[in-house]
């Protein structure tokens, strides 16, 4: 079986080229690569954001693509193509264990028959098969998330081990602290069915928790040279500052309207089924879901891969379902294949790969002996591409920033707003001289007509169309352009 997923996951991996949330690149790939490269003229290359200066995110997931890097730097092999997917493949790999130790939890606790069903489940799930390759915080939460509870001590299972899954639990959520969410009411649950109660506290949570909190404190002391205690920078300003809004607000319902049935898709009518016909000992999983969905629902910045790590819980069900379905388990095993088959290729091929696609032709200058002259900005909603990570050459690059305010200035824009509410005026007042002039410039289609008169003005010729989406909104357009100063090439 593990031979099997480990090739699926592998090719779930290649099948997936599109970008889903900055978060991918920018918090985990592009701090690796300033943790491991260093250049002479600038000390490190790689682009910290501003969670980083106000240590909002610690160092421990970003140290594991960093022993990755160093490890093709020390082989010499830090090409730019395996620096891409080398850590995306450690991550499917992670991902086809994850899957296996499903199976193996269902079968313990069930029978072979539902295992498969469940195994089945998680398998053509479409947002799985998505986000399980990525290089997301959220998609390590959900695998630690899958270890944890195949070590959960739920009634008649016999791999239960407080330790181990407390560990796991610790783990997760020194990557992301939101991970402790789904844990609640299962930790809770475990605590009053435990009857060593207090060993359980001095034994177990309490060495766990000091063990796993200070190697992070340690790590995180060693790279940003003070101590830092991430976690509760990240709760203060998520949580108690509400601080998320900055990116986008949605209504209280949205999880149950739109974020749940969305990362289901078609299993959701499973979903269901299974949740009514599962045996009482199986709604504390329930009871995680709903807790997690409701918990996410009062803050107001929402996201679909947020609630991911409920995704598991959920196939639980599903493939409960589907092994009662007795005559109709064939069809509708071939209904849940076909209906999740298309979204999954179309979200990991077409949507949303152009930030990816027009990486190359920015690699393409590393190439040339013009480097050292190359500049590159990125006119995009920022952090719409990768950085450093995906070029790995010391290019003059520069994108618009947006940071939000942490002073408390009513007034505030970031640049990407100030930009945005008048290109012209802002590219002629930036660059008023040209020897300032970046010699490539990348943005969106949907800027090109605002911008058509500097463009001609200062000579610069279109070299490349890159397809993006099939939905265009608002700043994002359908293709990115890439232009080049005309002059730069013709000395």
């Amino acid at each position: 079986v593990l031979a099997l997923t480990v090739a699926l996951r592998t090719l779930n991996c290649f099948l997936v080229q599109t970008s889903f949330v900055p978060d991918e690149y920018w918090q985990s790939l592009e701090v690796a690569h300033r943790m491991v490269f260093k250049y002479p003229s600038r000390n490190n290359y790689g682009y910290l954001t501003w969670e980083w200066a106000n240590g909002l995110r610690g160092y421990s997931y970003p140290l594991i693509f960093a022993s990755i890097y160093k490890a093709l730097q020390l082989l010499a092999k830090d090409d730019v193509q395996l620096l891409i997917w080398v850590p995306r493949l450690a991550q499917a790999v992670l991902a086809a264990f994850a899957d296996v130790k499903l199976y193996s939890l269902v079968r313990h606790l069930e029978n072979a028959e539902t295992a498969k069903c469940v195994y089945f489940c998680q398998l053509c799930s479409w947002f799985t098969w998505y986000s399980c390759t990525r290089t997301l915080t959220n998609t390590m939460e959900t695998l630690l998330t899958i270890f944890a509870l195949s070590y959960y001590p739920i009634k008649g299972s016999k791999m239960g081990s407080s330790c181990k899954y407390l560990a796991l639990i610790a783990l997760a959520i020194v990557i992301r602290p939101t991970a402790v969410i789904p844990w609640i009411p299962l930790v809770f649950s475990h605590f009053l069915q435990e009857q060593r109660k207090a060993d359980l506290i001095l034994h177990n949570c309490i060495p766990v928790g000091l063990v796993t909190v200070g190697t992070s404190l340690i790590i995180d002391r060693v790279f940003f040279g003070e101590w830092v205690l991430v976690q509760l920078n990240f709760l203060k300003f998520n949580v108690l500052q509400n601080l998320g809004t900055f990116y986008g607000s949605h209504p209280w319902h949205w999880y149950f309207t739109q974020g749940l049935p969305v990362i289901l898709g078609t299993h959701l009518p499973f979903f269901i089924h299974g949740c009514v016909l599962a045996p009482k000992r199986y709604h504390i999983f329930l009871m995680a879901v709903i807790w997690t969905v409701l918990v996410y629902s009062m803050l107001s910045h929402k996201e679909f891969r947020f609630i991911y790590p409920v995704l598991p819980f959920c196939m639980f069900f599903c493939g409960y379902s589907l092994k009662h379905l007795k005559a109709w388990k064939k069809s509708a095993a071939s209904f849940l294949l076909l209906s999740n088959l298309l979204p999954a290729l179309y979200t990991g091929l077409i949507h949303q790969r152009g930030s990816l696609d027009v990486m190359s032709h920015i690699q393409q200058l590393c190439n040339t002996s013009y480097q050292s002259q190359a500049f590159v900005f990125i006119m995009m909603p920022c952090h719409s591409t990768p950085f450093y990570s995906h070029v790995h050459c010391p290019l003059k690059m520069r994108f618009l920033q947006c940071p939000p305010d942490l002073t408390g200035n009513e007034s505030y824009i970031d640049e990407a707003d100030v930009f945005y509410s008048n290109p012209l005026g802002w590219l002629k007042k930036e660059f008023y001289n040209d020897t300032l002039l970046p010699s490539h410039l990348i943005f969106f289609n949907v800027l090109e007509q605002e911008i058509s008169s500097f463009l001609a003005l200062r000579g610069y010729e279109k070299t490349a169309t890159v397809f993006h989406t099939h939905v265009p909104q608002g700043r994002v357009g359908s293709h990115i352009y890439v232009y080049r100063k005309k002059t730069e090439m013709n000395h």
